[in-house]
């Protein structure tokens, strides 16, 4: 008994002493940030200011490795078959939520994926086209509802946020708009601009260029509070729907299995590196808003997210081919 005892004794020591030692001596080599975008996008964007804070805190190059493809699901698989080390992360947005609701997916997301920390999130952009005579959200709320089915609005895709976003708008204000699904945001903006719809939902950085050239009118932001970059726009919920709130998030993720005391370890430091003066005037500059906070945080996050698009998919009617 003594000599069992004793063994086990030595066992754990060992064990607790090597997990020490690894989390101890993480990065020994260079991480990698799948961002399952195309490069110039807000998620890489956001990616590419956070990573050289991580590099220099590490001693480490920390890569942006752009995987885009099937609406980031392509670099979603890369991320979930990786090993489970702490050296390749998924940098993802709202699609990781949504594509659940949608696809046969080769992966559960929230199975597949350890929730590792949040980064920033942006608001989208109500927009018209300037020829339409609405200059708030409630003046278009009336002319939408006096005219059902006459106005359309543009987006990055079916079922992408920013057509689930015109769907949540077009639920809570009563109102019918057409949704005329474009292969990207730029070109969704540019339907806006040439006039081809009259309404959009984009990302604030999309849409403020635009509004400052005259070509689109904004009448308010989606998120809950207003914008830093943007702050005269009201947001849709102080224009008169009550409840709205829709944000694009950027989040952090490793494959399932990875040791808890490496994901503490990137969750602490993109924290601390969020929090840098220089990384909040260059979010602020971007239209971003940082958020810090636990695993658990992101966790609860995405799953609340993941009931939410399934809620306005079905009731939306919305499929994909």
């Amino acid at each position: 008994m003594r000599i069992v005892v004793l063994a086990a004794s030595v066992f754990l020591g060992c064990s607790m002493a090597a997990a020490a030692a690894g989390a101890g001596s993480y990065p020994t080599k260079p991480v990698r940030f799948v961002v399952p975008y195309a490069p110039g996008g807000s998620n890489d964007v956001v990616s590419r200011v956070i990573t050289p804070k991580l590099s220099e805190a590490w001693g480490q190059p920390v890569i942006v490795d752009n995987r885009a493809g099937a609406g980031s699901m392509l670099g979603t698989e890369l991320v979930t078959q990786a090993a489970p080390d702490g050296y390749t992360v998924l940098a993802t947005s709202g699609a990781l939520a949504i594509n659940v609701s949608l696809y046969r997916l080769s992966f559960d997301p929230l199975r597949d994926l350890a929730p590792v920390a949040f980064m920033a999130q942006m608001p989208y952009v109500l927009a018209v086209h300037p020829s339409l005579p609405a200059a708030s959200t409630q003046e278009f709320i009336r002319l939408a509802r006096a005219n059902p089915g006459k106005y359309s609005f543009s987006s990055a895709g079916t079922a992408t946020a920013t057509h689930l976003t015109g769907e949540i708008f077009k639920s809570l204000a009563k109102v019918d708009l057409l949704h005329v699904p474009y292969k990207g945001g730029g070109p969704a903006v540019n339907a806006l601009v040439s006039n081809e719809v009259q309404v959009i939902f984009n990302v604030v950085t999309g849409i403020l260029p635009q509004a400052r050239a005259g070509r689109v009118r904004p009448l308010a932001v989606t998120s809950a509070k207003r914008a830093a970059i943007a702050p005269d726009l009201p947001t849709i919920a102080e224009s008169g729907v009550p409840g709205f709130d829709v944000v694009s998030s950027y989040t952090l993720f490793a494959p399932a299995k990875t040791p808890r005391a490496i994901i503490n370890q990137v969750n602490t430091d993109v924290n601390a590196a969020i929090r840098q003066p220089d990384i909040q005037q260059r979010f602020q500059t971007l239209g971003v808003t940082q958020i810090t906070g636990t695993p658990e945080f992101l966790g609860a996050y995405v799953k609340s997210e993941v009931a939410r698009w399934a809620k306005v998919i079905k009731e939306a009617r919305i499929k994909v081919e």
